[in-house]
């Protein structure tokens, strides 16, 4: 949790292009194919000075060098689509990290989840990669006999101690040198696993009360009667003082003394930042047309209510009745229609997941995202916004005129972008699409509320919702345009039959509680600027939590060290002081023939 950063016995930062991490979870679109993935992330990372052909190129190969030509053309698959295995999904993420040849390749347990076969055909790859001239750094999680042969070296750690550090081959030399020698019919790795896990202990030990084995005394077995707590203290010491660990110590000194040993550094981004906005606007865009969740079934969903309101509000009419039945209809379109923008809210996360990851091994910038999300979502909202004016505007029979119609239309398209952009910051803030939802529908709710239809703007307490919530309030802008749009230049029959005519301007003022003291154009212009807003506080949360995560990171490791040298266990009294520790039984001996767990 503390520590320095050394490269060739150099403090250095891990900067972008010489350095990638492949994360223990494959985040990925499944909406594109193996051959689109590695495409796109070679169009984003690689210099713009390199041809198409050259791109194509480097992408082949990089498809052979991970073993994906089978599954090249093939959609790695997302909850509507079948796709490729967890094995391939592991090599692909692999291979977008490898796409820029960085010196140094970490990976969280790139195993976890996969059967054997699978986990060894990852592991080997790796392998080859390392023999191109990198350095591979793995976590691994219970490797199999026939994928731990396959490493170079062993790093053990034990509750933050060194084991051992050295060949892989020989380590089981090692544990038999100090007196834990590697049973025949055992894994070599869960024999260490078995030395220096005091969780085994506990096991057996809560095994041994509930009576659900029986205990086999083995004197020829040295660990039988030892806790996993004294096995791995013994190891630390003699590792310690054994010539594996002088070896170690020589061979980074060697490294260290070494004259121009210096690793270039890469500049973060090197593809030009246009080219990353189309190439990430024209990524955006696939996935979003091939995820039938992310627009096809909320434009099915529109098209559907839209003939639903149309139907109820047929023809409305100007008589004295249909004034309250449009601001009704206005009510239901600015308002509830603008509310179903929340079910795109899981295709929101998904795609937060890619940037997150891509982000953190410096792919791109937060700014050309945000940009990119906005042009390759506004086809899509155009397409909601339009089918929606077209149907309710001809079946309701709003004020009629061309210049009308692309008022409602423009009013729309405004309102749709800015819940979508809402949205898309409360996904910023949320660690899973439930709690967005959940935030983002009451948030929507509170907007609705101040829009001016459930309750007149000039009716609203004035402190905190008239001012300023109102103000802020994007539905409460498109609501009042949308009126002044419909019913300015429009005559309704008065209450009394046969009496005088009432003035659309009347019936906003004196009904609606609209003032006319603006056109309804800086109504639409309000809500594109709470729009922009919007979207520059999701760009400002993105590098607000960029800047302030290490921050929390480094409050959190000294919480944590404080926390922990309370703990009896890390005082300088007895060595075994934890009752974690003080175990009567021991599973170090339970494998193979001699186990006692049947």
């Amino acid at each position: 949790m503390t520590g320095n950063v050394l490269l060739n016995g150099k403090k250095k930062r891990l900067d972008y292009g010489s350095f990638a991490y492949v994360t223990q979870e494959d985040i990925l679109l499944g909406t594109l194919t193996v051959r689109e993935t590695i495409t796109y992330s070679a169009q984003l990372r690689l210099p713009s000075s390199l041809t198409r052909q050259d791109i194509d190129g480097i992408v082949e190969g990089t498809i052979t060098e991970m073993g994906l030509q089978e599954c090249a053309d093939r959609l790695i698959g997302n909850w509507h689509l079948r796709g490729i295995s967890g094995g391939e999904k592991k090599r692909l993420s692999i291979a977008l990290e490898i796409l820029t040849r960085p010196h140094l390749l970490f990976l969280d347990e790139p195993t976890s989840g996969l059967d054997s076969a699978s986990a060894f055909f990852v592991i080997q790859t790796l392998r080859n990669v390392g023999r191109d001239g990198r350095t591979i750094i793995s976590a691994i999680h219970q490797p199999s006999s026939e994928v731990f042969s396959l490493f170079d070296d062993l790093f053990l750690l034990s509750g933050g101690e060194q084991v051992y550090f050295g060949e892989a081959k020989m380590a089981a030399k090692f544990f038999a040198e100090v007196g834990f020698p590697c049973p025949s019919r055992r894994n070599p790795s869960d024999h260490f696993l078995r030395c220096i896990n005091s969780d085994f202990d506990i096991v057996a030990e809560a095994l041994k009360g509930s009576n659900r084995i029986t205990e086999l005394q083995n004197t020829l077995d040295p660990l039988a009667h030892l806790p996993i707590a004294q096995i791995k203290t013994l190891l630390v010491k003699k590792y310690r003082s054994s010539d594996y660990a002088a070896k170690a110590r020589a061979r980074i000194r060697e490294i260290s003394g070494i004259e121009g040993l210096v690793i270039e550094k890469k500049h973060s981004g090197e593809a030009k930042w246009l080219t990353q906005l189309s190439t990430l606007t024209n990524r955006s865009f696939v996935n979003m047309s091939r995820d039938l969740g992310y627009y096809w079934l909320r434009i099915a969903i529109y098209v559907a209510l839209s003939i639903c309101v149309g139907s109820i509000f047929f023809d409305v009419g100007t008589n004295y009745n249909s004034i309250l039945a449009r601001g009704a209809c206005g009510g239901f379109i600015s308002g509830f229609m603008t509310f179903m923008s929340i079910g795109g809210f899981p295709s929101f996360i998904e795609e937060l997941k890619v940037f997150y990851r891509e982000r953190r091994n410096g792919h791109y910038g937060v700014a050309v995202y945000i940009l990119s999300n906005f042009l390759s979502s506004f086809p899509f909202l155009t397409a909601m916004s339009l089918s929606t004016a077209a149907i309710t505007y001809y079946m309701v029979k709003f004020h009629p005129g061309i210049s009308h119609f692309m008022y409602v239309s423009l009013d729309l398209i405004s309102s749709i972008a800015t819940v979508e952009s809402c949205m898309m910051m409360i996904a910023s803030l949320v660690p899973n699409f439930t709690m967005g939802v959940i935030i983002g529908a009451g948030y929507i709710g509170l907007l609705m509320m101040t829009a001016g239809y459930f309750r007149l703007l000039p009716d609203l307490p004035k402190i905190f919702w008239r001012y300023p919530v109102s103000y802020i309030n994007y539905g409460a802008w498109a609501l009042q345009g949308a009126y002044k749009n419909d019913m300015v230049g429009l005559e309704f029959d008065g209450f009394i039959p046969g009496g005088p005519k009432l003035k659309g301007d009347v019936v906003l003022t004196s009904m609606l509680g609209i003032h006319l003291d603006h056109s309804k154009w800086w109504d639409l212009a309000a809500v594109i600027m709470i729009l922009i807003a919007y979207r520059l506080l999701f760009f400002i949360i993105l590098k607000f939590k960029e800047r302030v995560s290490p921050l929390f990171r480094t409050l959190y490791t000294w919480r944590t060290l404080q926390h922990m040298k309370k703990r009896p266990s890390f005082r300088k009294t007895s060595a075994f002081s934890s009752k974690r520790h003080q175990v009567l039984h021991s599973l170090s001996s339970q494998e193979g023939l001699n186990s006692p767990i049947h």
